[in-house]
């Protein structure tokens, strides 16, 4: 088996230590980062293993991570929202979802996709090991490199479009740049680009948190109290992303 068939097992065991660790403190209730974490590293693990999507061996942890990733989305976005409501001293806004999170957390725990999850990661090396041995894995690098490449593709055409969509833009910057980290040494990517990477995917996070909270605010009416501001900052975050998304245009034009 090929050394970077070894260095991906090697990685993807360090990222099921990560999640155990993130779903033991997420089980104990007693830390604000453990939820995010699990998050983190599930993305990790989908972005390292994108790159073979269409292998079976790669489709099947996907899939578990994927499915992780879609039950835990709604409390993410409620964890910022209660996080917003906090710095701003709403806490009696704030209180009763804090309420929901940690239930939601709590069902998450329970959750057969956490479960399965775990069940895949475990057989996952051995897995592996089959797939290379029947021939499946050939040209890994190749491979890797080739879809890498796609996205950045992709990537480049959907800023050069005068009527992008900023969903799917920020999609784009996401699986650019983590596929980059992923694989640091497959594809150059210089330190410049790296930045207005990050850049363009904090301004349109910005952006997305501050449409996402809008949109919740019309389905809760309590939130009255926050939709100016919220407002006034979703058009500062569209203005600030256009102008880091130009940048980056020029960058890879």
């Amino acid at each position: 088996m090929s050394a970077m068939l070894d260095d991906l097992i090697a990685q993807v065991l360090k990222l099921e230590i990560q999640l155990i660790s993130a779903r033991a403190r997420l089980e104990a209730s007693t830390d604000d980062e453990a939820l995010h974490d699990l998050r983190i590293n599930l993305r990790r693990l989908r972005s390292l293993l994108r790159p073979l999507r269409g292998l079976p061996v790669a489709d099947v942890l996907i899939e578990a991570a994927r499915e992780l990733g879609r039950i835990t989305t709604p409390l993410r976005d409620l964890e910022v929202l209660i996080a917003e409501l906090s710095r701003h001293h709403h806490e009696r806004l704030a209180e009763p979802r804090r309420v929901r999170l940690r239930q939601g957390c709590r069902e998450v725990l329970q959750a057969p996709a956490l479960e399965r999850l775990f069940q895949v990661l475990d057989a996952w090396p051995q897995l592996l090991r089959l797939s290379a041995r029947e021939g499946l894995l050939e040209q890994p690098r190749k491979r890797i490199r080739k879809r890498l490449l796609k996205d950045w593709a992709r990537l480049e055409q959907a800023l050069a479009d005068p009527a992008h969509d900023r969903h799917a833009l920020r999609l784009l910057i996401k699986r650019a740049r983590y596929g980059a980290d992923a694989y640091p040494g497959v594809v150059e990517v210089p330190e410049r680009t790296r930045r207005l990477l990050k850049g363009a995917q904090d301004a349109l996070g910005k952006w997305h948190d501050r449409l996402q909270w809008l949109a919740t605010a019309e389905r809760e009416p309590d939130l009255a109290p926050r939709t100016r501001a919220w407002s006034t900052a979703l058009h500062a975050a569209e203005l600030r992303a256009d102008r880091v998304l130009e940048k980056l245009q020029a960058r890879l034009g």
